[in-house]
């Protein structure tokens, strides 16, 4: 039975939607991602958001039920009536205000019966969703009240029983942002996992926190007391107030190891940065004062220093240096040496104390005291009792083996960890077993009824798992605003030099951790009233529980192909959670967390892209099972790769789907360190598509013919792409968006033939979309120009830019963070920040395909692209100068000038002579280069004489030579100057060179 379209299938408002999904991630209180870590959790701006569109129908589209109108014009208009009053608390945009305003006013009243006013109604019910999306108004009353409204008429109108609402369904919750919007806007929520730790996650989410509200805030914060107060009777020792009653926040300590210079043999402190404190006028930092005669390194902190006068640290990139006698010891040699230590976290030096002297004033340091060790010594001895007769009292499990290899997010096994216990030193590990300990001794203490006392434990639980992230050896502090930087700070377990621990009876201990948790559980109890609570499931999104045809929307995030792997990260919390609730033997009946289904690409466990794709196609083909013929579905990808979203893609159109359309919201925060100079997602794209089917209920048998196929696809990209750039999407952000619409003709024939009869494979025909976007984008790119003016490298170039969305300036991001805080990884230079990209870097598969739809070949452009493995790179124009000037000793432009001599020429070209005899000079001399082939290679002669300093040079090759007399030169250089990246050479250069333009009479 034909059914109408929803409103996610024809509009939705992106752009104010990627706004306020940016600003949640900066959102703390109450989120739910400082519940619990998990990773590439989905910003609830954007679920809520494509949940509410995905679940009402489009009151333009003629098949719309003509009941869903008449009673969404009424909800709309009662919540218009608000909005326009002056009682109304909610925040709208200015875009959207102006539509309450006026509805509120009587200014236009709806008539549902009238066609006129259907497109009217249609984008109220998108700036309604839009404004929704804001955090602000997640818990606000009247947005609660009238999504909800909305769901259950559209529910009842789509032909749910009257009492029902709509089943939302998502089988790799993770994090939990999917289903808990579903409920919040008025849905039955169902989660499921394979993953245990989401699983508890979503748990506490849908099931404790809805069913049970402010009792189960209550309850908790009453035994979070309890366990605090347990433990600090046991612990207490262990962490001595000072003399004058302060409180040690944290203790800053440093692994070490031994000189190994000749007749040395001192022991050195690993320290990134000496700087404790660097923020306004703060200077705080350490000095190291190295011991030679009892082969130690002392320490003194000095205040109010001068930055020049900070020693730098003691380990770089790839070796440490000896404060005492210089020598440089390798890193191999530094991983040998501590793991023998296994990590050398027993045996790190103790640097200085942080303390709270509870006068809400600014960090105090001091160094560290007698009392100090003593207390660290007597905790070891009492782990080793506690351990005497119970050996799994701390976390024992093995930390998986990875093979070093490109996508591993563990790396501490290279320096001896090999236990989960080995991250902690004793003092961690006793004082979170302690913790632990309480938390499950409150099984036989806390006189609750089960489930109540099940739901209070699992929250206890989660604050647990709070601490242990900031209460391991891998955490930093940051200087630069004196703060502890957690365990998870990236989608990785990799090595930290020097590290910080912990106080957990600070106020930054376990009290603040249970704060944050109870912020959440206030935050969701408000979200989540008077709608019930989801369901949730341990399961693999293959074999699902769910009947057939029983759900009304199916909106998953599946893993992110070789991205990550969150079985290995998530085993850090899962052994903590089977010490602190052991009676959930469903939960924690295994060693580690299960691995063997996962799915992802994980070549340590032999499994490959054969077994993604697989798995991926169970779970897309139980999703279309259990789905009504009139469901709807939504799949999430930000996969880096283009072999990862065609995975999906095809488990999409293999397992009976129709792609009906594609979104991108912008999900990521700008200048994250694995963005920087390479085409990674800004946005999380989401693919729209429904059940393939016909009218009897099976599969089609139609099949497409490729002609006709590859005759609409052009039109469709060309009507496509303006909208996307109106919404401010470019780039590969926009060639991904452009596949639902692209898919959409693709995926309504079970297969599509040549007319030789040969089946088109869909990535044969994605090779044909990158090519139409690619051309699209050209044309916007070179408005008002025939684009196939210009060459081929030129083509590239500019596409390449674009796809990379340039405009933006590179901006990494300190990964250190920290006074140390150092990470060992291949891609840190010896300041801790990624090291500087030259060129612009895409997926070798993605540069092809874009190469291929322009009609250029890579391998004959060797001069502008260089391929390295899977990486293709587009050379920095400095870089190209000898192949344009055709001089080996000739020296590329420097990427900065110094102050001190920016009114020196740069001498870049000696082919061209010195400055002072350039007037004799001219391109058509002997010796001296040609004119580039191309107009890009004359551009780039340009912009390097521009940077050379080479202004007559620069004068007479636009002139004489009649460079500047091209117009297809001066529309190449003002393409570029908009798709270079604010604040680089490229940048700067090309506009130098426009600005000559009229003076030269051009």
């Amino acid at each position: 039975m034909p059914c109408p379209k929803r409103l996610i299938e024809v509009d939705l408002p992106i752009k104010r939607i990627s706004a306020h999904a940016r600003r949640e991630k900066s959102i703390r209180h109450g989120h739910i991602s400082t519940l619990h870590i998990w990773w590439a959790r989905r910003p609830l701006a954007a679920c809520r958001a494509v949940i509410c569109a995905s679940l009402w129908p489009d009151p333009v589209d003629e098949l719309c039920p003509e009941v869903f109108r008449e009673q969404a014009t009424e909800i709309i208009t009662k919540f218009a009536k608000k909005a326009g009053s002056t009682s109304f608390t909610g925040k709208l945009s200015e875009e959207s205000g102006s539509h309450w305003v006026a509805m509120s006013k009587g200014t236009v009243e709806l008539d549902a019966a009238n066609p006129k006013h259907w497109n009217v109604l249609r984008y109220a019910l998108l700036d309604f969703i839009a404004d929704f999306a804001n955090w602000d108004n997640s818990t606000h009353e009247d947005y609660l009240e009238t999504s909800r409204a909305l769901t259950q008429a559209a529910h009842e109108a789509l032909g749910g029983e009257p009492g029902t609402r709509p089943l939302v369904v998502d089988p790799f919750a993770g994090g939990g942002s999917i289903p808990l919007e579903a409920l919040r806007v008025g849905a039955d929520a169902f989660a499921s996992d394979l993953n245990p730790v989401a699983v508890l996650l979503n748990k506490v989410v849908l099931e404790y926190i809805p069913k049970y509200g402010q009792r189960l805030a209550d309850e908790v914060r009453k035994w979070e007391k309890w366990v605090k107060e347990e433990a600090e009777k046991e612990l207490a020792e262990f962490y001595p107030k000072d003399p004058d009653g302060s409180t040690p926040v944290a203790y800053l300590w440093a692994r070490t190891i031994q000189c190994e210079g000749p007749g040395c043999g001192i022991e050195i402190p690993l320290m990134r940065s000496l700087w404790l404190a660097k923020k306004g006028k703060r200077r705080i930092a350490l000095q190291l004062q190295p011991d030679s005669k009892n082969k130690k390194t002392k320490v003194q902190i000095l205040e109010n220093i001068s930055p020049k006068d900070v020693a730098p640290g003691t380990i770089k990139k790839v070796a440490v240096t000896c404060p005492d006698c210089g020598f440089t010891t390798p890193l191999a040699s530094v991983r040998r040496q501590l793991k023998e230590k296994r990590g050398g976290g027993e045996t790190a030096q103790l640097m200085a104390v942080v303390i709270d002297k509870n006068d809400k004033s600014s960090r105090h340091y001091r160094l560290p005291v007698p009392e100090d060790f003593e207390a660290n010594e007597k905790a070891k001895i009492y782990l080793k009792e506690k351990t005497k007769d119970n050996q799994r009292f701390i976390p024992n499990e093995e930390i998986p083996y990875e093979k070093v290899w490109k996508n591993s997010s563990i790396r501490v096994h290279l320096y001896g960890m090999k236990e989960w216990g080995d991250l902690f030193t004793s003092r961690q590990a006793l004082s979170l077993s302690i913790l632990a300990e309480k938390i499950s001794n409150l099984e036989n203490v806390c006189g609750l009824e089960k489930d109540l006392k099940e739901a209070v434990q699992a929250c206890l639980a989660l604050i647990l798992d709070r601490q242990a992230d900031y209460g391991s050896t891998l955490c930093s502090w940051a200087s630069s605003g004196e703060f502890i930087c957690h365990t998870f700070g990236r989608q990785s377990i990799p090595m930290v030099w020097d590290f910080v621990e912990l106080n957990p009876f600070s106020r930054t201990g376990w009290s603040g951790a249970s704060d944050w948790v109870m912020r959440v559980i206030k935050s969701i109890s408000e979200g989540t009233s008077q709608v019930g609570y989801g369901s949730v499931e341990k399961a693999s999104a293959t074999k699902s529980s769910l009947p057939d045809d029983s759900v009304n929307c199916f909106f998953s995030d599946p893993p992110y192909y070789d991205s990550v792997l969150y079985a290995n990260l998530s085993d850090y919390f899962y052994v903590w959670l089977k010490r602190s609730l052991p009676h959930l033997s469903d939960f924690f009946d295994t060693e580690l967390t299960p691995k063997a289904e996962e799915c992802v690409v994980d070549e340590a466990k032999n499994k490959d892209h054969l077994f993604f794709e697989k798995t991926i196609g169970q779970a897309m083909g139980e999703g279309r099972r259990i789905l009504t013929p009139d469901g709807i579905g939504t799949v999430v990808f930000a996969h880096k790769s283009t072999v990862g979203w065609e995975s999906i893609l095809q488990a999409i159109i293999d397992n009976g789907w129709i792609i009906t359309g594609s979104w991108p919201i912008d999900t990521e925060r700008q200048g994250r360190v694995s963005a920087v100079d390479q085409a990674r997602l800004q946005s999380s794209i989401h693919v729209v598509c429904r059940p393939r089917e016909s009218p009897s209920g099976s599969l089609r048998s139609e099949i497409g013919d490729w002609r006709d196929v590859l005759q609409e696809l052009p039109q469709r990209i060309h009507d496509w792409m303006p909208r996307l750039a109106d919404e401010g999407v470019v780039g590969a952000d926009a060639i991904f968006a452009c596949l639902g619409p692209a898919l959409e003709i693709f995926s309504r024939y079970s297969s599509v033939e040549k007319a030789s009869g040969e089946e088109v494979t869909l990535r044969e025909y994605l090779e044909y979309v990158w090519g139409a976007v690619s051309k699209e984008a050209l044309g916007m790119i070179f408005t008002d120009a025939d684009t196939t003016d210009f060459e081929e490298d030129a083509r590239l170039t500019a596409m390449w830019l674009w796809t990379l969305s340039a405009g933006a300036p590179p901006s990494p991001l300190d990964k250190g963070g920290a006074a140390g805080g150092g990470i060992d990884d291949d891609d840190t230079d010896d300041t801790g920040k990624p090291a500087k990209s030259t060129g612009y870097i895409l997926e070798y598969d993605a540069a092809r395909k874009i190469a291929q739809g322009l009609g250029a070949h890579l391998d004959k452009l060797t001069t502008l692209v260089e391929i390295k493995g899977d990486k293709a790179r587009l050379l920095p124009v400095g870089d190209r100068a000898q192949a344009l000037f055709g001089k080996e000793d000739l020296n590329a432009p420097t990427t900065r000038r110094k102050k001190k001599s920016q009114d020196k020429q740069l001498d870049l070209f000696a082919i061209l002579g010195n400055p002072e005899d350039s007037d004799s000079s001219s391109f058509g001399d002997p010796g001296v280069p040609q004119v580039g082939k191309t107009v890009l290679d004359r551009l780039h002669q340009s912009m390097i004489l521009f940077a050379a300093g080479r202004s007559e040079a620069l004068k007479r090759f636009l002139v004489e030579e009649g460079i500047g007399a091209d117009q297809r030169y001066w529309k190449l250089a003002q393409a570029f100057s908009a798709l270079y990246p604010t604040g680089t050479d490229e940048k700067r250069w090309v506009d130098g060179v426009l600005a000559r333009k009229k003076g030269l009479g051009f």
